[in-house]
């Protein structure tokens, strides 16, 4: 809780600085507004029904969870369909517990035995111990087991295994292959492991890695795409059934992707549980003997009104009756200390559910289980895996003051947000990873700005508002602009240009983008896109082309300019001047372009007496000056007023007086002083 006040009262220095408009513009000042403008025509949103969820690899499992030893003992089927035309002669597995095995893995050395803050130092290691592989006839398949290291050659990382077949798997063909396997798993901090008796079980079972054939995400060729466990990216893998057998003492409560559809007391004091799912490419599991279940259904009829209904139908140019969503049966796992936080996320479940759902197509899976880890397994929380996602709380948001901080709202949606992007739409993230947290990020924010209020969409502490789009912005500058948004994770420069680059650039991106072809437009390029690319793996090209499609616009520059190469967005106000006088006078706006990125710019200019104009200049030369002859002289000018440019790293700039009204500045300087020490005093800094 020190480091999250801590960050608030950044964010507070971060958000007034910002806000404080350049030469004593005021922040937020109501703004005379011209005559409405014609509303673009919005293209007509093609009807592409989604294709059936595949079925490439299928998996039978049976798990049984030694509490003591902290391991699972596991064996499984695996059925895997070759989806090309080429004959293929292996297979190549992700092993991802040996990310946790020695502090030489390509994982411990990228993230220095650290994520999100929480060290491995000191905590047990973990690993995946591939004890029998064998055909389905009997053949052993273990000794031509071999790990291979296609990223980095890094002898000590064993993530990635490949195993030559007898012969060839025949285009369409099916390979049938018997594991047994043990999970030792690691203490958690990344994601996966136990602390005490809670158990986060993910990425814990030899998994089949994906082999995309010709012309899938840009390929000339089939191949398999496998790689490496690194620091910063997750997973990519294919779609499947899944039926998997756990085993556990009767006293723990257990949750896991997809649904129960049976559970059995055993004679030894445990008890196992069924769980299956189609149309998934990943399977997680807890168990906590501590956790309070709660049920709750979302309604497609109860939670979703008529009103919405119409609303998304217009949105998007469809018929109401083609938005119908389906029940979802949602399980909630808390843990006790948290009990007043369960309504919250139940409302915020059921919000993700209905507004992703109405946007992006419905949500095919009749299950979400949430997990809310116990503080010792934070390391475990914000996860999104099929149906299952993990939270991320405290017992100090249970009351006020911090009740209206909302970060367990934040942290459902978004986690939910990836079953379209990850989950639906099951992009590369190791290569690509901002098709899946950038869109999700930019999704959340359009979530956040319907459910609450766009000033509270982050938090209110004390009078105080944060609001998303605030918080994205505040590493938009030109350092953290180092490498390009669209490479693979384990090449950028470090971890905050990573998080900046594929979750907050992108949803600057998107933001900036919506403004410029208009809400309904950009709704319709995201409906598209999630039904186009629902079950498959998209790449950038291909969003790019549904965005250009569906806009009637040809996106690529703009996507050229903010995806594929790391120039800024920053435009300047930079002078105002005035000569002569009464009907002869002169008066010029000089606009400065100071970054790499060019778009259009929308200009506003006030006279004294409170006449406004607009003017909108192309922005593509490095400047312009705007030259006006009226008897009132220019008064202040603001480039981007309705802050279309989310992308721009500088809204300071964009303002400018002729003369600077100083009351404005004491007003806030005095704010400013008020709130942070009220902050600081707070965490004691």
């Amino acid at each position: 809780m020190l480091s999250l006040m801590r960050a608030l009262a950044t964010a507070a220095a971060l958000l007034l600085v910002t806000a404080i408009q350049d030469r004593g513009i005021a922040p937020g000042a109501p703004v005379e507004q011209p005559a409405a403008r014609t509303a673009p025509v919005v293209p007509a949103l093609p009807a592409l029904p989604a294709a059936g969820p595949p079925s490439v690899a299928d998996y039978a499992i049976s798990a049984a969870l030694d509490v003591n030893a902290k391991e699972v003992r596991g064996r499984e089927r695996i059925a895997w369909r070759n989806p090309s035309g080429d004959a293929v002669p292996d297979l190549w597995f992700h092993l991802y517990l040996n990310a946790f095995k020695s502090p030489g893995t390509t994982f411990n050395r990228e993230s220095g035995g650290q994520l999100r803050g929480v060290s491995n130092a000191s905590l047990r290691a973990g690993r995946i111990d591939v004890t029998s592989m064998r055909l389905e006839d009997g053949t052993d398949l273990r000794p031509r087991l071999t790990f291979e290291r296609p990223d980095d050659g890094n002898p000590d990382d064993e993530t990635v295994a490949r195993v030559l077949l007898p012969r060839p798997v025949g285009p369409g063909e099916t390979v049938t292959i018997d594991v047994e396997f043990t999970s030792v798993l690691p203490q958690v901090y990344a994601r996966t492991g136990y602390a005490g008796d809670f158990f986060l079980i993910g990425q814990w079972f030899p998994k089949v890695a994906v082999y995309e054939p010709a012309g899938t995400r840009g390929r000339s060729a089939g191949g398999w795409n496998a790689h490496q466990f690194h620091a910063l990216s997750e997973f990519y893998a294919d779609f499947g059934h899944y039926r998997v057998d756990i085993t556990v003492p009767q006293r723990f409560v257990v949750g896991a992707t997809g649904r129960r559809v049976s559970e059995r007391i055993n004679t030894d004091a445990t008890r196992t549980f069924t769980y299956d799912q189609a149309g998934v490419h990943d399977f997680a599991w807890t168990a906590d003997p501590r956790f309070v279940e709660v049920r709750e259904r979302f309604s497609g009829t109860a939670d979703v009104s008529a009103a919405e209904y119409a609303a998304a139908a217009t949105l998007l140019g469809r018929r109401p009756e083609d938005l119908t969503l389906s029940d979802v049966e949602i399980t909630l796992l808390m843990q006790p200390e948290n009990r007043p936080q369960i309504a919250r996320h139940i409302a915020a479940a059921k919000a993700a559910i209905k507004h992703f759902g109405l946007w992006y197509g419905p949500y095919p899976y009749g299950t979400l289980t949430i997990v809310d880890p116990p503080l010792a397994g934070e390391g475990a929380g914000g996860m999104e895996y099929p149906t299952f996602i993990t939270g991320g709380t405290a017992s100090a948001l249970n009351g006020p003051p911090f009740d209206r901080v909302l970060i367990p709202e934040i942290t459902v949606i978004h986690e939910f947000g990836h079953q379209y992007w990850y989950g639906l739409v099951a992009s590369n993230e190791f290569e690509e990873a901002w098709l899946d947290e950038g869109i999700n990020s930019y999704s959340t924010g359009k979530l956040l700005d319907v459910v609450y209020p766009p000033t509270e969409s982050f938090a209110t502490l004390f009078g105080l508002t944060f609001s998303e789009t605030e918080f994205a912005r505040f590493d938009n500058t030109r350092a953290m602009n180092a490498d390009r948004v669209r490479q693979p994770s384990w090449t950028f420069l470090e971890d905050r240009v990573y998080a900046y680059s594929v979750y907050y650039k992108p949803e600057l991106v998107l933001g900036t983008l919506e403004r410029m072809i208009g809400e309904q437009t950009m709704a319709r390029v995201m409906r598209a896109y999630a039904e186009r690319w629902r079950f498959r793996h998209p790449n950038s090209d291909d969003f790019y082309a549904v965005a250009s499609e569906v806009s009637g616009r040809d996106l690529t520059t703009f996507f050229k300019q903010t995806i594929e190469d790391t120039g800024v967005l920053d435009y300047e106000l930079a002078e105002i001047a005035s000569a002569g006088t009464g009907a002869s006078r002169t008066s010029t706006v000089l606009v400065r372009r100071l970054g790499e990125i060019q778009v259009p710019v929308e200009i506003e200019i006030r006279f004294e007496g409170g006449a406004v104009e607009r003017r909108t200049w192309d922005g593509r030369d490095r400047w312009t000056r705007l030259t006006f002859t009226r008897p009132e002289a220019v008064e202040s000018a603001r480039i981007d007023p309705d802050h279309t440019l989310r992308l721009d790293v500088s809204w300071i700039n964009n303002a400018r007086r002729a003369e600077p009204d100083r009351r404005v500045a004491v007003k806030w300087t005095s704010r400013w002083w008020f709130w942070m020490q009220n902050l600081l005093s707070l965490v004691g800094a």
